[in-house]
């Protein structure tokens, strides 16, 4: 049984084994005593610390774990022992020795704002560190892009300047320029800034820098950044709380709806358990949703952690592997969604139809002949059924099979060849390939009856529930012989829209109920009894004229009119509704203004 120590390393708290707590003491005692007579030797002592600290930091799977001697040894080896190095003026000029034998491999890396070669808030020097490159190019590439986007990389600027920590301590300074972070190169750090500052002090022009003192104790620039960096934190603030929002949001939604979706065949919820009806590639649908989730799941979960990043400072990084686990799942889930939607494309690539003809007897195709609709409604009155959303029905037929109930059926009339009366059913279906789609087509059932002279047109398809919902469709051609009477039920009028008969009054589908009909030729509708229509000049009549005597406009159609007279006399204005109606006219002249609205009579004298 070992004791354990609480210990305070560079503001972090650890829990460290009484036996490597006495090691890691002496070694930072015996560091301590190679540095007594350096300049700096604080700041170097405090860089270390932080250095050993963050390595700790890095070993620790939890904040509960206890650091052994065997960590303590490891951090050592690539820190360095102190007697490895020389503490003179000639330790620039070698390289140093690495301790044990141990070479930490070269670092890579991080990027820090670089304040101490900053112009407005270091976010360029530090991209400069970065990439390894001059700052020059950086700084030049921002005002390029700045002036590109009217402005608009400002703000990435100072999303940046927000999101991007500024390198304090020595340790980072290193880590910005991928140097290794050990004893020499953090002495080497600290000695080179005092040697900086040494050389500023011997150079710096006291009268200039007391008159600049007293004239203001900070630059211009720097007085604006802290504005503009006060104003990027504020919006950086407002857009972290608005990701978390949208982003917990997102996934609270996406993650009740895969529950909803994942129990939808254990629990008969309306509408959900209809999935198979439409899917073509046979994927369980728990697998689908569980896609699906991931795939918007995850870059919503990722802006929900850059929310609260902005939000929280210290932060903990939830850690390569867990980063680069969810990277490889959401890449998985995306490509097995594409290959799901694919499948379900491909299932519906090919088109194919099938035609039955089938003769119509009758009992007099001389006398007038009633069509009629015989509607879903009408047929599956007292069957239970399942409305889909799109029109389609799951439910029984009378041999209580399960069937996918379709109301995609049009109706066109022609002209038959000879005397008897036909009907051609033509079926036409999707498939993922031509011999699969013609199956699904022969598989189509509709149905029609006649009685006496009254023809009954279903205006519903059904199909087996195996063979889903391909697009599935009837075009019916009803073929009479020149010169049947044909009249059509009131009732056809809740399924009108499905006739497409061509007709002397140019007439829809819907306003075919209240005449009697002569089929003439092609198929075309004479109307019987129709009232007659007024033929009129069109060369008088719907006329617009524009010329040096002014504007002359007459329109008539169907009992209504409309005429406008502007010439110098004035201007005259009549219109009519209908044939039975007034005329409601207006006259501008120089008498004044009169108005005749059917008899009611008034005059403006000008």
């Amino acid at each position: 049984m070992n004791k354990t120590v609480n210990i305070n390393l560079a503001n972090r708290l650890f829990h460290i084994d009484e036996g490597a707590y006495l090691k890691l003491q002496r070694y930072l005692q015996s560091v301590k005593r190679s540095f007594a007579n350096t300049p700096g030797s604080d700041e170097i002592l405090a860089d270390i610390e932080a250095r050993i600290a963050e390595l700790f930091y890095e070993k620790l799977e939890n904040e509960r774990q206890v650091i052994t001697q065997k960590e303590v040894d490891e951090v050592i080896a690539i820190m360095g022992q102190p007697e490895d190095y020389i503490v003179d003026e000639d330790i620039f000029e070698d390289e140093p020795q690495t301790g044990k034998g141990f070479t930490e491999p070269k670092r890579t890396r991080k990027l820090y704002r670089d304040t101490d070669q900053k112009y407005v808030g270091g976010v360029s020097s530090g991209l400069a560190h970065y990439f390894n490159i001059d700052p020059v190019w950086i700084r030049l590439l921002w005002v390029v892009l700045t002036i590109g986007s009217s402005g608009g990389f400002i703000l990435l600027y100072g999303l940046l300047w927000l999101l991007v920590p500024e390198a304090v301590t020595t340790a980072q300074k290193l880590d910005m320029r991928g140097e290794d972070v050990n004893i020499s190169n953090i002495e080497r750090k600290v000695k080179e800034g005092f040697d900086d500052v040494a050389q500023k002090i011997k150079s710096v022009d006291y009268e200039g820098v007391g008159n600049k003192v007293k004239s203001s104790g900070k630059t211009f620039f720097d007085t604006v950044g802290d504005v503009i960096l006060f104003m990027f934190k504020v919006i950086g603030k407002f857009i972290g709380i608005l990701l978390i929002i949208i982003g917990a949001a997102t996934i609270i939604g996406l993650f009740i709806g895969m529950i909803t979706v994942g129990i939808a065949d254990v629990v008969n919820i309306p509408g959900l358990n209809m999935y198979h009806i439409v899917d073509a590639s046979n994927m369980p649908i728990w697998f689908v949703s569980l896609l699906g989730f991931f795939a918007i799941g995850i870059p919503f979960f990722f802006l929900l952690y850059l929310g609260l990043k902005i939000l929280v400072n210290n932060l903990k990084s939830i850690g390569r592997i867990a980063k680069f686990s969810l990277l490889g799942l959401w890449l998985i889930s995306l490509i097995l969604l594409i290959v799901f939607g694919v499948r379900q494309a491909t299932a519906r690539a090919y088109s194919e139809s099938v035609q039955i003809e089938e003769n119509l007897p009758f009992q007099d195709v001389n006398d007038t002949l009633r069509i009629d609709i015989a509607s879903y409604d009408r047929a599956y009155r007292n069957k239970r059924t399942v409305k889909m959303g799109d029109g389609s029905v799951l439910s029984r037929n009378d041999a209580g099979e399960e069937v996918i109930v379709l109301d995609d059926v049009e109706i066109y009339l022609e002209e038959s060849k000879d005397t008897l009366a036909s009907i051609e059913i033509i079926k036409e279906s999707d498939g993922p390939s031509f011999e699969r789609a013609e199956e699904i087509a022969t598989d189509i059932v509709y149905g029609y009856s006649i009685e006496g002279n009254v023809l009954f047109l279903n205006d519903f398809i059904t199909t087996a529930r195996k063979n889903k919902v391909m697009d599935q469709e009837v075009r019916i051609n009803l073929r009479l012989p020149l010169g049947t009477l044909v009249e059509f039920d009131h009732e056809t009028s809740y399924r009108c829209w499905r006739f497409h008969f061509d007709n002397d009054r140019n007439l829809g589908g819907c306003d075919l109920q209240d005449f009697v009909w002569k089929v003439g030729p092609k198929g075309e509708l004479v109307c019987q009894g129709c009232p007659d229509i007024k033929q009129t000049n069109t060369s008088e009549k719907n006329k617009i004229s524009i010329n040096e005597d002014g504007v002359d406009i007459d329109i008539q159609e169907n009992g209504e009119s409309f005429t406008l007279k502007i010439s110098e006399d004035g201007v005259n204005l009549k219109a009519k509704e209908s044939e039975r109606e007034g005329d409601h006219e207006i006259n501008i002249n120089s008498d004044g203004v009169d108005i005749d609205l059917q008899g009611h009579k008034d005059s403006i004298d000008l």
